[in-house]
């Protein structure tokens, strides 16, 4: 066997690099979006910080090995994966708001098939996922905490407790319980704001590589 292309060495090492840099990653079956379907999704998912990239399952099985991920089990069909950096304007990716962008146009776009994902070299179930997309997103959680600041000192020892929670986004418990279970509807920062407003107002690439080299044969 000769040595590998170079195209596809490059290829793998793009992968491995953006798993390794990404806040997250989640994986999907895109099988009949089209190019419009595309495009759509790739704005939604960009607001949140998120690039989504279609790649050979070959290619991204040897990215993923190299960093000692086994996610074997995902990479059946076409697979396209939404790598969460950076917002448009500088500031961190949100994995909440990619995962909920993601939920929110599978609703009406039956052929994006949520299959999982990766979150501080974690396993993500596609229900993991979907829990994670009723979280709050970083932004209001960062309205909260603004919010929250306005309590009087006795509340402060209760928001300092809530807030780390709140930006780990649940998702250690959601994974030592083995399942997505019941999402919070509300955050315990929310729950520090709510108490003070009563008490004190505050002041107001190249076509995707033609598809994965027409959806990755492999299957």
């Amino acid at each position: 066997m000769g040595d590998p292309r170079p195209e596809k060495v490059a290829i793998v090492e793009e992968v491995r690099e953006k798993l390794e840099n990404s806040d997250g990653a989640m994986l999907t079956e895109y099988r009949g979006l089209d190019v419009p379907a595309l495009a759509e999704l790739r704005g939604a998912l960009r607001e949140a910080g998120c690039e989504y990239k279609i790649y050979k399952n070959t290619l991204v099985r040897l990215a993923a090995r190299e960093i000692g991920l086994e996610i074997d089990d995902l990479l059946t069909g076409p697979t396209a994966i939404a790598f969460v950096g950076v917002k448009p304007d500088g500031t961190p990716g949100d994995v909440a708001a990619a995962a909920k962008a993601l939920k929110t146009f599978a609703k009406t776009n039956d052929a994006l098939v949520l299959k999982g994902g990766v979150l501080d070299d974690k396993l993500l179930s596609s229900d993991e996922i979907r829990a994670l997309a009723e979280l709050p997103s970083r932004d209001v959680l960062l309205a909260q905490l603004a919010g929250a600041f306005q309590a009087p000192m006795t509340k402060m020892a209760g928001l300092l407790a809530a807030v780390p929670r709140d930006f780990a986004y649940g998702l250690k418990a959601l994974i030592d319980q083995g399942g997505a279970g019941d999402a919070p509807t509300e955050s315990p920062v929310a729950e520090v704001a709510a108490e003070t407003t009563e008490e004190e107002p505050a002041s107001t690439d190249a076509d995707d590589q033609a598809s994965a080299d027409a959806d990755d044969q492999e299957a």
